[in-house]
């Protein structure tokens, strides 16, 4: 028998990726990027097995990403702002979504 507050030899897992904020410490994102955006472009990936359907990323991207009537991301346009597609990758509470600069 283990005293109280004792490791029991469990394995803990993390529930989210370190370095994505809880909602409630999250900044608010500007509205309008105008030139700030770069001129990079990027192609986004969703890994479906591993997306839950927030939908941050259809909010971070609305021209190139919308939802389905379940919630999850359909990408129109696979070419992104390099910016927003790398502030979308860092905002995904389960890391769903890859980047690859073009």
């Amino acid at each position: 028998m283990t005293a109280p507050g004792s490791q029991t030899g469990r394995k803990t897992y993390a529930t989210r990726r370190a370095d994505v904020p809880f909602a409630s410490g999250l900044s608010p994102l500007p509205t309008s990027f105008g030139s700030e955006r770069s001129s990079d472009s990027a192609t986004l990936h969703i890994d479906r097995i591993a997306c839950t359907g927030h939908g941050l990323c259809a909010a971070l991207l609305p021209e190139q990403v919308s939802l389905d009537e379940w919630g999850y991301p359909v990408v129109h346009a696979q070419e992104v702002d390099a910016d927003l597609g790398r502030t979308a990758v860092r905002l995904c509470p389960v890391a769903a979504l890859r980047l690859g600069v073009r």
